[in-house]
């Protein structure tokens, strides 16, 4: 009985070995074949992803395989060899789908890893400013789209009242790299976020840091495609209609005091005597001379059940 056991155990073993023999022969096999094919058809062996890789997705041999490529299209920074893709434990730094050539410029260095600043081009900034569900396009705005960003603050100037604000488009056409502690790409749901992280130079930098402390910033959302630039001018209350118009406070019981009359300029012509009996006529006043019209531009300011007309400086004038 012990001879038999050891006769099947022997039988099964030798099976085995032969199954893992083929099996290695097989893929060798077709390995083989598939050099032999991109050799004869003038292709060549690239690294591809065999399965969608986000933000900060290891690269390994489980979801990196060799692949043919037209050995004339090649993209710059391809890989050519899984060991190479995979040395020093690079990640993803941009979002790669199945099939998608791995390309140097999307993954990291030797060591690195995924980090925001491994993403900037060079002479570019991150810089996050302050948005909300109404600032921030109710959440639609996610990495990767691109965005304008406006200031809307109070009119400088002694004589303006709080309701005197314009808006003004401080940069076009930037790019969002995170909304929040979010940088994949690949999160198209919207989510209201208290941050929004941009991509500019160092100018649109100083731009925004200053435009943060001077009034509120707001996101427009556009279209990907469209890079038109300038067009955009300041925008101020009568933009919006109905100047002119307004609603005066409701009187109490009691009669308000009149208001003051505005001080007028009045030039007083030299009396003419004329005889009478006993006296003479008093003097009278010639007629008052109109105020001066504004030469430059204006606007209409309300205070209480006055309306007045003040001129607006110029900047630079």
């Amino acid at each position: 009985m012990r001879g038999r056991n050891l006769a099947i155990l022997g039988i099964a073993l030798f099976f085995g070995l032969v199954a893992v023999y083929l099996a290695n022969s097989y893929f060798s096999g077709v390995e083989q074949q598939q050099a032999r094919v991109a050799k004869e058809q003038e292709l060549a062996r690239i690294v591809v992803a065999t399965q969608d890789l986000g933000f900060g997705g290891q690269l390994s041999s489980t979801n990196l395989r060799l692949a043919n490529w037209p050995a004339d299209t090649v993209p710059a920074g391809a890989f050519r060899s899984v060991e190479e893709a995979t040395a020093g434990g690079r990640v993803a730094l941009r979002p790669i789908v199945a099939g998608e050539p791995i390309l140097s410029s999307k993954v990291s260095g030797e060591g690195g890893r995924a980090t925001l600043s491994s993403v900037l081009p060079e002479q570019m900034r991150a810089v996050s400013i302050p948005i909300d569900a109404v600032t921030g396009v109710s959440g639609f705005v996610r990495a990767g789209d691109v965005v304008d960003v406006m200031l809307t603050r109070q009119i400088p100037g002694e004589g303006a009242s709080a309701s005197d604000m314009f808006t003004t488009v401080v940069l076009e056409n930037v790019q969002v790299l995170a909304v929040d502690q979010t940088a994949n790409e690949s999160e198209t749901a919207p989510a209201v976020g208290k941050t929004a992280t941009v991509q500019t130079d160092i100018y649109g930098a100083q731009k925004l840091t200053l435009a943060n402390k001077l009034g509120s910033l707001s996101l427009a959302l556009r279209n990907v495609e469209d890079q038109m630039l300038g067009g955009s001018g300041t925008v101020l209350p009568r933009d919006l209609g109905g100047r002119g118009l307004f609603i005066p406070a409701r009187r109490s019981g009691a009669s308000a005091p009149a208001a003051a009359p505005a001080p007028q300029t009045v030039v007083y012509a030299e009396p003419r005597s004329t005889p009478t009996r006993g006296s003479q006529a008093a003097s009278q006043p010639a007629a008052a001379v109109a105020p001066r019209r504004p030469t430059g531009p204006t606007m209409q300011v309300v205070r209480g059940t006055e309306n007045e007309e003040v001129e607006v400086n110029r900047y630079g004038g």
